[in-house]
Formats: C-alpha cells, structure tokens, sequence
C-alpha cells in the first residue's frame, strides 16, 4: 500500500515529511480532495487520530500521527539514510535539533502567531514573553551556525529539515527584516535551506514578510438595544453634546490617518552629479558578446569616473566553511538576492573559484560615492562575511586583476571557475 498523508497542501507539518520523502526517494502522497475541517471531522479519521488533528500518516500497518514521528518514521524507511547521520552519536544530536526547533522555535513562535490570527486572546505581556523567549532560542541556534553549514555533520538532515519548516512560518508572517538582521548566521541557513531543489519543490519560493501581522481588532459592538434607543429617543444633553463635539478638531481620527510623510532621498541621490552613468555600463557588460576585452573593457574604463564611483575587492573570510559546492553557490546567490537594495547604485561579479573543496569565493563591486553606502552595510548582514579592500587603479597588477573578474578570466589567479555571477 503507498504511504498516504491526510493533510492540506499548505499545512507546514506536512512539509516536514514530504521534504523527507524527496530526500530519501520514498513515494508519499497527498490524500485527495482533503478539505480541513470536513475530511478531518469524519468517523473514518478520527479511528487515524482520535483528537482530529493533521498531519496522518496513512501506512499499511496503520496510522502515525504527530508530524515529527512521521517524517521520522518516512526517514527511517530508507537503510542507512543519511538523513539520520552517520552514528548513533550523530542521530542523537539530529533528535537534538529536532527537539529544539519543536519546542523553542515552534512554540514560541505559535504563541505570538496564533493570537494575531485571531485563534487565541491577545495579551501584549504573553507576546512579549514568547518573542523574549524566540530571540533567546534564535541566539543560540545563531551561536551554532556561526561555525557551522548544517545543524549535524556536513550534509542536509532531518534536523534542518524540521528547523527550517519550524522558521518558515516566522519568516513569511511575523519576522521582518529588521527582526532577523539581530541572527545573520540563522538568516543564511535559513534562506541556504529552502533554496534547495527539495524543499523548494514541496514549498515552493519563499519571500520574507514586509510587515509582523496585525493584531485583530477587540472593538466590542453596542449592545444592539442600546444603539436602538439612542437612535430613537435622543435627549437634549446628547443633542448639546454633539453640537459641542461638532466644533472640536478630531483629534483621533487625525492621529489614526496621518499624512504620510515625504520618503526622505537617498544620501547618494544627493551627490554631485557623475559622468557615468551606470545603466550605460550595465547595458554594454550585458550586449558585449565578442572581443569583451576590447569592446566591454574599455568601454568601462573610459567610462569610470573615480570621484562619482570607487571599486573595491571582497573575499570571503570563511572560505575554509565552504566544502560543498552547491551550497558555496547558493550562499553567494542569496548575498546578491540581498544586495537588491543597492541596484540603482552597484555593479558587481562574484567568483566561486577551485577545482574542488574549499572553493574560494572573490568578488568586485563598484559602488556610487567613495565608501560603500551606509545602507547596504546596515541592511545586507552578508557585508561583514567579507574583507573589503578599495582597489587601486593606479597599481596596474590590481587593475588587471579587475579586468580578469569582470571578464570571468579562466583560470583565475591559476585555479579554474567554478561559477560567475554578476549583479547589475
């Protein structure tokens, strides 16, 4: 009998073992037309789980529900399934870090969650003290990624499959920016994670929320024979009261819908103009198909002005961390996906270099203005992963240099590409 899971397409528990599922080739499959609320009511479901909750695992010797033992149970079917690690020691720290992730980073984060959706009461000291308590479990699983890829040995477990499914609910609905900005180490897994073919496939793209959710509105309605008799039988004083109230400014609707206010220019919109122009260089790197060096290469130096826009090298300070290739890829995609912000103002190439592990990775960025802009270090954490160095045009070794990573020059400093990218 094939393996049915009873959930909803969307229920986050059920990505837990369908992620595992992919992992490990085990066929799972979605049971039909499951509607929450109805399928999960039924006297056939409630024999599967007798209190009514999903995920079930349907199996042919009978149901397993709770979603951790049924990704277990799905990982386990595969022998020596590294998704399980490699000794009895390594499976107990995966139990470990399945254990966190349930019951600091799931808990915590259902309790300032599950409020905002109007499905408990809303306490401002009850919030407070679960994100207190998310912020002290999201420091310590920083402190542990600071060092390390993955939550256990080298490779993607069923530890980073739960965590990353437990985090997604806080990235997507209550975890801003600004918020996670404080975990940069938690923020690079994270985004590590649910880039991989795996899990991108059960969770498709993931975009992080713009704004925490709003609490739910606790206006209480008149009772309705109250607001019949004051709407039938006014007195005087009311009548007196609203000619009085009629005359007054309104304050709170005035603070309820302020102006907006003007969005304050960007400090490099503020600078003397420059010769070059940005989008013109952009355009020549992207339609230069042959003779690059003559025609791309040129074109930018004799377009590159040194006092409206300064070059600078990078290069990883961790490169002895990147020992598998993909993830040294998805690693330098996410810093570039981060570096958004800065496209009016940046140009960049970025270089994954090494026949093998530790890949290096280098970079060239050129920014607006003589320093790199203040927004970028404070919005993108990736800036304090690299060393940054102004180039000098006028050491003609470094200009070279610069030549080579724009034109993705193989081999680069001796050792062959592993890939390019360019920001622009």
């Amino acid at each position: 009998m094939a393996l049915v899971l009873h959930s909803g397409k969307t229920n986050k528990n059920s990505f837990k073992t369908l992620i595992a599922a992919e992992y490990s080739g085990i066929d799972v499959k979605l049971a039909d037309n499951f509607e929450m609320g109805v399928s999960n009511k039924t006297p056939e479901f409630f024999k599967m789980n007798p209190i009514g909750k999903v995920p079930v695992l349907e199996t042919s010797d009978g149901p397993i529900f709770e979603s951790n033992a049924i990704a277990r149970y799905v990982t386990r079917l595969k022998a020596d399934n590294p998704l399980y690690g490699s000794s009895q020691y390594e499976c107990a720290l995966i139990d470990q870090w399945i254990d966190f992730a349930s019951l600091e980073i799931d808990a915590n984060m259902l309790s300032w969650f599950r409020p905002r959706m109007g499905r408990a009461v809303y306490l401002p000291p009850a919030e407070q003290a679960a994100i207190a308590a998310l912020k002290r479990a999201l420091g310590a699983l920083n402190t542990h990624l600071a060092c390390n890829t993955y939550l256990v040995g080298h490779s993607v477990t069923l530890a980073d499959i739960v965590m990353t499914i437990n985090l997604l609910l806080g990235f997507t609905n209550l975890m801003t920016k600004s918020f996670t900005s404080e975990f940069p180490y938690v923020e690079r897994y994270f985004w590590t994670m649910v880039n991989q073919p795996n899990f991108k496939k059960i969770v498709g793209e993931v975009k992080q929320t713009d704004s925490v959710l709003p609490i739910p509105s606790t206006k209480s309605s008149q009772p309705k024979e109250a607001k019949t008799k004051a709407k039938d039988e006014p007195t005087k004083e009311a009548k007196k009261e609203v000619e009085k109230e009629a005359g007054k400014p309104k304050v709170e609707a005035a603070e309820e819908e302020e102006a907006p206010k003007p969005k304050p220019k960007n400090p490099l919109d503020l600078l003397p103009p420059s010769k070059m122009i940005l989008d013109d260089w952009k355009r020549l790197y992207s339609n230069t198909k042959t003779n690059f060096r003559e025609v791309a290469i040129k074109g930018f130096w004799d377009m590159y002005d040194p006092e409206g826009y300064y070059l600078w090298f990078c290069d990883y300070k961790y490169n002895e961390e990147n020992t598998v290739s993909f993830v040294t890829l998805n690693k330098v995609s996410g810093f570039l996906q981060r570096m958004d912000l800065a496209r009016k103002y940046a140009f960049g190439k970025m270089l994954v270099i090494g026949s093998g592990p530790p890949f290096k990775v280098n970079g060239l960025w050129l920014f607006r203005g003589q320093e790199i802009p203040q927004f970028v270090l404070d919005e993108c954490y990736d800036m304090e992963l690299y060393e940054w160095k102004k180039v000098d045009i006028t050491d003609e070794a470094q200009k070279e240099r610069v030549n080579q990573m724009i034109e993705d020059h193989e081999p680069f400093e001796g050792e062959p590409l592993l890939d390019a990218k360019c920001f622009k």
